[in-house]
């Protein structure tokens, strides 16, 4: 497994862990926390990330497609994704969740694309199963695990500090992008144009 994959892979572990931390307890802090905060209003503050996410992530990726600057993307959606968190911990209302949400879905629209770009043009030739397997077995063990922890945590810590650690996972997943080669969107992508084309050739398709 090249470095490019581990990094991408840890990067995003950490991210959508963090995230896990409040996935099954942000409806409550909607509800119970903010002023306009209904179990309806929680139902549109996911509906507002998707739909913002879903707008942005397709023009998007005919855009980074075309450019060679998907590592600069993927950074700049991680860092804005990272904000969230600590916007909510200083939600009193219900409609600055919703800001949050949009933030969120812009971010996430920028980074998708970006990082399943350069996850495709590194993954490893006759390791592509496999890299995608663990991929997925990290992130969900992941997510898994801390939906449970992250109950726990805001019932004897409260949501502050869950969000504060939510910010940290984010954070460090983030930072770990910025040790991401330049070149690797570019040579790496040449060297899977010429091995497409020599299986091509060979009769592969």
């Amino acid at each position: 497994m090249n470095r490019t994959i581990k990094l991408l892979m840890i990067s995003d572990t950490l991210m959508s862990t963090g995230f896990g931390l409040i996935a099954p307890i942000l409806a409550i802090f909607i509800k119970e926390n903010l002023t306009g905060g209904t179990i309806v209003a929680a139902g549109l503050a996911s509906t507002i990330f998707f739909i913002v996410k879903s707008i942005v992530q397709l023009p998007f990726s005919l855009y980074v497609d075309d450019h060679d600057n998907k590592r600069l993307w993927l950074i700049l959606g991680a860092f804005m994704i990272t904000t969230v968190p600590f916007i909510y911990i200083f939600a009193e209302h219900i409609n600055l969740i919703f800001v949050a949400q949009i933030i969120h879905g812009i971010g996430a629209g920028i980074l998708s694309p970006a990082w399943l770009g350069l996850w495709s043009i590194n993954l490893d030739k006759k390791h592509e199963s496999f890299e995608w397997s663990l991929y997925y077995t990290t992130s969900e063990l992941g997510t898994g695990i801390t939906a449970f922890l992250g109950a726990i945590m805001a019932q004897i810590l409260g949501f502050t500090y869950t969000f504060i650690l939510v910010g940290i996972f984010s954070f460090v997943g983030s930072l770990i992008l910025l040790k991401l080669d330049k070149q690797r969107e570019t040579t790496k992508a040449k060297y899977n144009y010429h091995y497409h084309k020599k299986r091509k050739l060979k009769g592969y398709y």
